[in-house]
């Protein structure tokens, strides 16, 4: 007997199925204006900005595919930017899982790879300038302090007393920060803007903070570095970005992100604000995914469950899928919440075209079918991808003793059922009909086998007297069968927003107890006793399952990216029809 074979049709998805419909959207319309009127003579010049502090995402791939779509829908570039300006939390593991996720999605930022701290130099040079002309000043209020005094939405700030210094002061004591001759958090560098604003991010900020901390790439040069809203500006300027394009929390940041700029006079890129990803059932906060990893809550930052780019690699997604999913979901300027649904969507609605059938047993019950030769073996020819004619067939082995699913058979079913049951008739899948005639107990009265018979004239789902069943189920040989790992994802929390039902309650009670099951016996077709690493499949009646990178010569380990059950699907089609 030939060895069976399915096609490899998996290594195309990696990097293919770019989303060609691009629905309009207002950056798309400011960008293609700017264009029209000349503004930034022709050039467009984005970026993504992320800090080195953690893994990203799916949130940071809707801001990748915008921000280097945009970029490569017109015929710019965009940077690839580490704001690297706190180095108690940042570390090279980070910059390095930042970079191959963004490669995996299928962007390239060529030779525009930078980093903020690139420009520490010239940003304290900045800083300097700033002091010069008045607008900065060192302050040596305490942290409780400084929330006091910067009032509330309703309540104006109130003025440092440090506000007055004079230039040649605030320059000697910023000077003596940089030298390192005050211990951390004792003194900052301020903005000196407007403490009456309403708008409190303009309350004097903190542009430069003491940091007695060893950096990744400029070592011990430096005990004071700047913060985020003085360095993100700026970078921008140095890099002469054209459309600096951030998520609707940073629309209150803008008027700093001009003032500085514009107190500097130097080269200002427009900052845009869209909505971020929302999505229910998943947890969008580094910091909380921080905490599930150092406390071992999930396996690592690229837990199958857990919603970084990482996590949905391992899973079994497709960038193309991640892509197609960013592109749907639009960019909006109001928050939302986004459906998980649609995500499983894309990637069932790619896979269902790519991924070949397979036939796998999660939980095994063993069926003998006495009326069938011992030493028999026979070749049941079955289809690899009905959408796909041109995936082929495969042969799979056919043997007197075979594996089918524990809930395919019921000892006492009730009416309509359709699958295996005492005296009743079902169809095994490209094989035989076969009837159940015995039931084997274990002492405890555990179902652990069943004697069939089987139809000789039923191969292939027809019978000379033109009979029907209405129950197929699927199986495999018992002597061709390959053991298998399979790990079942559920979401990882048991409520679509977790934050609108947290009030004083931790993040981690909403935490799904259910959200892996680890089946250590399946057993498969031996079409998938050599499978690799980035395989994509789907089991029939169980969902779509990818090789973990855990797979070993002895005992391939899957995960189920997604279920067969889509209910997102069925939405959209019925709108189809309203």
């Amino acid at each position: 007997m030939s060895e069976p074979e399915i096609p490899d049709n998996n290594a195309a998805t990696e990097n293919s199925g770019k989303v060609t419909t691009a629905p309009p959207h207002f950056i798309r319309y400011i960008i293609q204006d700017d264009i029209k009127t000349n503004k930034w003579e022709g050039r467009v010049i984005t970026r993504f900005p992320p800090e080195p502090n953690g893994y990203l995402h799916i949130g940071h791939a809707k801001a990748i595919c915008l921000s280097f779509g945009m970029a490569e829908e017109f015929g710019g570039t965009c940077h690839l930017r580490f704001d690297d300006t706190n180095p108690v939390k940042e570390e090279q593991e980070y910059i390095d899982s930042i970079k191959t996720d963004v490669k995996w999605l299928g962007f390239d930022w060529g030779q525009h790879e930078y980093y903020a701290s690139d420009y520490f130099d010239q940003l304290y040079e900045y800083a300097v300038q700033l002091i010069k002309l008045g607008k900065a000043y060192v302050c040596d209020l305490t942290a409780e302090q400084m929330r006091e005094y910067r009032g509330t939405l309703t309540e104006p700030g109130k003025a440092s007393p440090n506000r007055n210094r004079s230039v040649e002061e605030n320059l000697e004591l910023f000077t003596r920060m940089k030298n390192g001759e005050f211990p951390d958090g004792s003194m900052v560098l301020r903005a000196k803007i407007d403490m009456n604003s309403p708008n409190v991010t303009m309350r004097d900020p903190v542009i430069y903070r003491i940091l007695h901390a060893s950096h990744h790439r400029t070592g011990n040069k430096w005990c004071i570095y700047p913060m985020y809203d003085f360095t993100h500006c700026l970078s921008d300027s140095i890099e002469r970005i054209t459309h600096s394009l951030c998520t609707l929390e940073f629309e209150d940041h803008r008027p700093l992100y001009d003032w500085v700029l514009d107190e500097l006079g130097v080269y200002h890129p427009q900052q845009i604000e869209f909505a971020r990803l929302n999505l229910t059932f998943a947890i969008m906060s580094k910091r909380k995914l921080l905490l599930l990893v150092k406390e071992k809550h999930v396996r690592g930052w690229d837990d199958p469950r857990m919603p970084t780019i990482s996590g949905f690699r391992r899973r079994g997604y497709t960038p193309s899928a991640i892509r197609t999913f960013a592109e749907r979901i639009g960019v909006a300027k109001r928050d939302s919440m986004v459906d998980s649904g649609l995500l499983e969507f894309c990637i069932r609605e790619e896979l269902n075209l790519t991924a070949p059938r397979v036939m796998g047993v999660l939980r095994p019950l063993k069926v003998i079918i006495d009326n069938y030769p011992e030493d028999q073996i026979e070749e049941m020819e079955a289809i690899n991808n009905p959408e796909d004619e041109s995936m082929g067939t495969r042969k799979l082995p056919f043997t007197r003793e075979l594996y089918i699913e524990q809930t395919d058979f019921m000892e006492d079913p009730p009416k309509k059922y359709y699958r295996l049951a005492p005296g009743q008739e079902v169809r095994l899948r490209y094989a035989y009909y076969i009837t159940c005639k015995e039931v084997v107990k274990d002492k405890d009265g555990n179902v652990v086998e069943l004697h069939c018979t089987y139809d000789p004239d039923s191969r292939g789902g027809g019978t000379p007297d033109g009979r029907k069943v209405k129950g197929t189920i699927h199986w495999v040989s018992a002597a061709h069968a390959v053991k298998a790992e399979v790990r079942l994802y559920e979401n990882l929390l048991t409520v679509p927003d977790y934050a609108a039902e947290e009030g004083d309650k931790d993040f981690l009670e909403f935490l799904n107890p259910n959200s892996l099951e680890i089946i250590d016996n399946a057993l498969l077709e031996p079409t998938l006793e050599k499978v690799r690493t980035g395989h994509r499949f789907q089991f029939e009646r169980h969902g779509y399952f990818y090789v973990d990178p855990d797979t070993t010569d002895a005992k391939p380990v899957f995960n189920r990216i997604v279920t067969l059950r889509d209910s997102w699907g069925k939405m959209v089609q019925q709108n189809k029809h309203d």
